[in-house]
């Protein structure tokens, strides 16, 4: 006897049934996943009369536990459900009725579809068809109640006719193709209802084989329908879970966050991982079914265990105290949000791994999220799950699986890591991995977390890079900007007009949205020693370090920059990771004040000057006291830096600045500016930072020289001389001396 009756049915007649509520919808398959140019196609099939497949039904004797289709309230409980067919009567009815349909991301959405009589021809509704008056802009007027052809096509030609001029064979056509239409609810699909005697079970095989061939489903749809029937809470569990994730919370403890909006089949891979450490689920479905190797049949002890297993799993997975806990261990990596992330598979794998070592092996929460926030890093960083995830996410499991106890998971766990993050890594692989255009680099986003670990601000800005780019963090990202380094105008005026190069990784910096716009097209040499300025001292060789910048990275060949600013990206992103594995501590910078450098003395690193230009024994302006003061600090730029501080005598005594005579503190600060630009070059300038402070109650001026980023000489009338700190006297250096000396220094 046959499990199933065909037939042939209207679409009419199916628009009725699921008015009505007779034909529902099974929890068997998935939400509405079809993109609207399939629904598209679906009516242009139709409407030429080409075949549009059959559909297959289950009588399930009106017993409920069905969904409707569509959004609306029904007036019975349905005793159809569609097994197969779900996308073609759901997009007839959704597009018929104007009903809404439920799509993947649990939003609900109208699809209009358009349609031009003239040239037949059908489309999905934009901002362009819609001012297109040759368009039908939403078919689904078509089918409104009390619709009068007529009237809409009188209306329709009329309208057309004002943009273009209509013969009456268009006239004639428009109405056909009205008509012609209007009439497609006539066109009657193949049916196939399987009979009310036919089990739950049996209808999940069916399922499964007529979609395993020709249809994209993939293994975790057959697994979720399986739940549908043995398990059916536990499916509700995880599309109840996936829908919180995508919603911000109302105050209540949701799934909710900032870096993955996982769908159920995700979570599935999550309960699948941990309950029985796979990661491949191309045999899961078999082993849920309890089937025998030998004889192929099922075993219904044997599905009864295995489903134990994962209903146990899934009340860990679903946890929101593991789930919320783990995530931290991705902000402790550095990473911030969704933005950051290139492999949601990386998320969900390293959450399995995250509940092995809680569940299985007992190890305390804090312990197991240090570790995994550094497998994740390396993981996130080297694309581990990006290409054959599946198959990589098998090869870890079989790794980690029956380890001994905690601390062998964790030593597993680690030498993972030590032999994927190698010394060639460091050095070879990932400024090569660096050497990219793409937006979405595996290797930008660990070096912006390996910034974010390292607390580091913001270029040119004292804000951090942490606070602006979290999402967490109501209007952050607002004012924040990636900067081309050597800016694309500048570069296709220099002749450099491919994008793949203009648009390298190495080119871009995180700025403020002001510094941004200042920037504009100008070259490097003309806004950088501009916004330096607003850099202190120690300061700016820390920030330069961070963002990965080269000593005058700014007058060095674009192609030399990009390489030479990979290999340091890849440094930082090194010590970030030494950072997170505790190898790395941080060294607050650390300024003396002015009291301490005088208590300290003359030094290798400190200097006194009683005025910057009014030799005292005089009382006049002297030349002599100017070169004096440009010596120390050229002599500061060629060593390691130092403080140059005028307004003290040599045996520490404060004098003040009352000798220099200068009206106040800003014409003095403006003329040690122009003698360092004039005598020693406006290259140096942003790394002198002068600055007044009081003493003694007197005024000091303190001039903090960092390292100079080349050999610095000072112009003495037509000589340009070169001075060197040593000790605690400044030495000036000759022929030779000069050459051994810079190589020595500066490479």
């Amino acid at each position: 006897m046959s499990i199933f009756t065909p037939s042939n049915v209207p679409i009419t007649s199916l628009i009725e049934d699921i008015d009505m509520g007779k034909l529902g919808l099974p929890e068997l398959q998935r939400p509405f996943v079809w993109p609207n140019v399939n629904v598209r196609d679906l009516f242009d099939s139709l409407y030429r009369g080409y075949p549009a497949g059959f559909l297959l039904f289950w009588k399930t004797g009106g017993e409920g536990g069905l969904k409707n289709i569509g959004t609306g309230p029904k007036q019975h409980v349905p005793e159809l459900a569609i097994v197969d067919g779900q996308q073609r009567l759901t997009s007839l009815y959704a597009v018929i009725k104007g009903a809404e349909v439920l799509r993947a991301n649990f939003k609900k959405e109208k699809i209009e579809i358009a349609f031009n009589p003239l040239s037949q021809r059908f489309d999905v509704a934009d901002a362009a068809i819609r001012k297109d008056r040759s368009y039908i802009t939403n078919i689904s007027k078509l089918w409104e109640p009390g619709f009068d052809t007529v009237d809409f096509r009188e209306a329709f030609v009329e309208q057309l006719s004002q943009s273009r001029e209509l013969s009456k064979d268009d006239s004639r056509t428009i109405e056909k193709s009205i008509n012609k239409l209007r009439n497609l609810t006539s066109y009657s699909f193949t049916a196939l209802t399987l009979n009310a005697s036919v089990d739950e079970q049996t209808i999940a095989e069916v399922f499964v084989r007529i979609n395993g061939k020709g249809k994209a489903l993939n293994q975790a749809d057959f697994i979720m329908t399986l739940m549908s029937v043995f398990w059916e809470q536990g499916r509700v569990e995880l599309e109840d879970f996936a829908l919180k994730a995508a919603m911000p919370s109302d105050g209540q403890s949701s799934p909710f966050n900032h870096f993955i909006k996982p769908s159920p089949d995700q979570m599935l891979r999550a309960t699948v991982g941990l309950a029985l450490k796979r990661a491949r689920l191309e045999n899961v479905y078999s082993a849920l079914r309890g089937r025998d190797a030998s004889t192929g049949l099922d075993n219904a002890e044997k599905r009864e265990g295995q489903f134990s297993l994962m209903r146990e799993a899934q009340k860990a997975v679903l946890n929101l105290a593991n789930w919320h806990h783990y995530l931290d261990a991705l902000k402790l990596a550095g990473y911030r949000g969704q933005k950051m992330i290139s492999s949601e598979a990386a998320i969900i794998y390293c959450y399995v791994l995250y509940l092995i070592g809680i569940r299985d092996y007992g190890i305390d929460r804090t312990t197991v999220r240090q570790l995994i926030a550094e497998f994740f890093f390396m993981a996130a960083m080297t694309g581990r799950y990006t290409n054959s995830p599946e198959t990589r996410f098998e090869s870890d499991l079989s790794m980690v699986r029956g380890q001994v106890d905690g601390e062998a998971f964790i030593a597993r766990l680690r030498e993972i890591c030590a032999t994927t993050l190698t010394g060639d890594y460091w050095d070879i692989t990932l400024p090569s991995q660096l050497a990219t255009s793409a937006a979405r680099s595996p290797s930008l986003f660990a070096y912006q977390a390996a910034l974010i670990k390292l607390d580091a601000p913001v270029l040119f800005s004292p804000m951090k890079l942490a606070a602006m780019v979290d999402p967490a963090i109501k209007g952050s990202k607002a004012s924040l900007e990636q900067h081309h380094l050597f800016p694309r105008g500048y570069l296709e005026d220099q002749g450099v007009s491919e994008l793949k190069l203009i648009n390298q990784i190495a080119n871009f910096a995180p700025v403020e949205w002001p510094a941004n716009i200042k920037i504009g097209k100008q070259p490097p040499t003309t806004y950088v020693p501009a916004l330096d300025a607003a850099l202190s001292g120690q300061e700016r060789e820390h920030v330069y370090h961070l963002h990965a910048l080269p000593p005058l990275w700014w007058e060095m060949p674009y192609s030399e920059f990009l390489v030479a600013r990979r290999l340091r990206m890849a440094q930082v992103v090194r010590d970030a990771w030494q950072r997170l594995t505790g190898n790395l501590k941080a060294e607050p910078i650390k300024t003396a004040s002015i009291a301490e450098l005088i208590a300290g003395g003359e030094t290798g690193a400190v200097e006194f000057k009683s005025t910057l230009r009014t030799n005292l024994h005089t009382g006049q302006p002297d030349e002599k006291m100017h070169l004096s003061a440009l010596k120390t600090i050229t002599g500061f730029l060629n060593a390691k830096g130092g403080t140059l501080l005028i307004g003290v005598s040599d045996n520490g005594e404060v004098l003040g600045l009352s000798a220099d005579g200068f009206p106040n503190e800003d014409k003095m600060g403006l003329h040690l500016v122009n003698l360092i630009r004039d005598r020693i070059g406006d290259i140096f300038l942003p790394y002198v930072h002068p600055h007044f402070e009081e003493q003694d109650g007197v005024r000091v001026l303190a001039v903090r020289c960092e390292q100079g980023p080349k050999a610095a000489f000072v112009k003495d009338g037509n000589q340009k001389r070169f001075f060197v700190r040593g000790g605690n006297a400044t030495t000036e250096l000759m022929g030779n001396s000069i050459t051994d000396y810079v190589k020595q220094r500066f490479g």
